[in-house]
C-alpha cells in the first residue's frame, strides 16, 4: 500500500464486486456460434471494486460498501481489498446470495463482449447505505454504479446532497432511471450508448452527442460527460458544450478503461481540480489502462499517470 495516500483526497464508493472470467477469441462470436478460445483467466471485477481501488492507487483514502457471498469470489474480494488498503468494516457479507459473477470475451483488438450477474450486489441496501452515511459526510466526493440497486445509489446521493457532497455516477450497465435520481447527480459519466439509453434513445441512434447531453441535463443531471474511448470525452455543463481528446496509445484490453478514468476523475474532482484538467487526468487513466491485460493489474498508481501526463506535456 502506498503511503503518498495519507494526504489524498477522501472519496466514498458505493461499490460492487463481480468475480469476473476472461478468456480471448480469434473475433467477437455471432449467435449460435461456438468458437476456439484461449488465455481463460479468473479475477476479479466489478465496476465499484475496480473504480476504488484505481482511486487508491492514485491517492485517495477510500471509504467502501459493497454487498457480496460467503463464497470463493467473496474471500476474493476480502484479500484484494485487503491488499489495496481498502477498509472492509462496510462491506456487507450474506450468506444466501452469492458474490456477483461476470464473463468477458475479448477479441484480438481488444474489444469485448461482457455479461455479469449482479447477484449479492443487488442486495446492497439504502439501509446499508444509511449506516455508511458517516464516511459519505465526510467525504470530498461520493461515487456510485448502476451494478448496485438504483435506490440504494439514490439514498447516497440524498444523504451527500444534504452534507454538500460532490456525487458522481458512473451509469453502467444501463438501467433506466428517474429524473428524481438524476437530479441527485452532479458528474454523470455515460459511455455512448448509455448516454443515449439515459435519454430515451435506441443504443445506435445517430443523434448527435451534443443532443444527447443536453437531454440529460434537461433530466436533471449536473454536468454531463460522455466517455467515447479513444476520441475521450464530449462534455457538457451548464455553460456549454465541449471536448476533451484522448490520448493515442496501443490497445491491448479496453475492459477496464471506463473504470480507470472514472476512478482518476474522481480523484481530480476531489483534490478540487477544474474540470478540463480532471479529464486530461482521467483520459490518460483510461489510456494507461486499455495498454494492459486485464482490469485490475492494469489500473495506474499516481506515479505512473503523473509519468505518461510528464511524456505527453499535459501534466500543467
Amino acid at each position: 500500500m502506498s503511503t503518498d495516500r495519507i494526504d489524498g483526497p477522501e472519496i466514498a464508493v458505493l461499490g460492487s464486486f463481480v468475480g469476473a472470467v476472461w478468456v480471448r477469441a480469434p473475433r467477437l462470436p455471432v449467435k449460435g456460434e461456438t468458437l476456439i478460445g484461449s488465455g481463460i483467466s479468473m479475477g476479479p471485477g466489478g465496476k465499484g471494486s475496480n473504480q476504488a481501488i484505481g482511486a487508491a492507487r492514485l491517492g485517495a483514502r477510500v471509504a467502501f460498501i459493497a454487498c457480496i457471498g460467503r463464497d470463493l469470489f467473496g474471500q476474493m474480494a476480502l484479500e484484494l481489498w485487503e491488499r489495496e488498503g481498502i477498509p472492509t468494516h462496510h462491506v456487507v457479507q450474506r450468506a444466501d446470495v452469492p458474490t456477483g459473477g461476470a464473463l468477458s470475451v475479448i477479441d484480438p483488438a481488444g474489444d469485448n463482449y461482457i455479461v455479469v450477474d449482479p447477484a449479492a450486489n443487488e442486495r446492497l441496501t439504502p439501509e446499508d447505505v444509511r449506516a455508511f452515511a458517516p464516511e459519505i459526510t465526510r467525504s470530498r466526493l461520493v461515487m456510485a454504479q448502476l451494478e448496485i440497486r438504483p435506490e440504494a445509489v439514490a439514498e447516497g446521493f440524498r444523504i451527500a446532497r444534504a452534507a454538500g457532497v460532490l456525487t458522481l455516477l458512473n451509469p453502467g450497465p444501463y438501467r433506466p432511471l428517474d429524473d428524481a435520481l438524476l437530479a441527485l447527480v452532479d458528474v454523470l459519466t455515460p459511455n455512448e450508448t448509455e448516454a443515449r439509453q439515459l435519454a430515451g434513445l435506441a443504443p445506435d441512434d445517430d443523434t448527435p452527442l451534443d443532443m444527447v447531453a443536453r437531454r440529460l441535463r434537461d433530466r436533471g443531471a449536473g454536468t454531463v460527460l460522455i466517455t467515447r474511448g479513444a476520441d475521450g470525452v464530449l462534455a457538457a455543463t451548464a455553460d456549454g458544450v465541449f471536448a476533451v481528446p484522448g490520448f493515442p496509445v496501443p490497445v491491448v484490453d479496453v475492459t477496464g478503461a471506463g473504470d480507470s478514468f472514472n476512478a482518476a476523475l474522481a480523484v481530480a474532482l476531489a483534490r478540487g481540480r477544474a474540470l478540463r484538467a480532471a479529464l486530461v487526468e482521467a483520459n490518460a487513466a483510461g489510456a494507461l489502462a486499455v495498454m494492459r491485460d486485464g482490469v485490475v493489474p492494469a489500473l495506474p498508481s499516481r506515479a505512473q499517470l503523473a509519468e505518461f501526463l510528464r511524456a505527453r506535456g499535459a501534466d500543467g
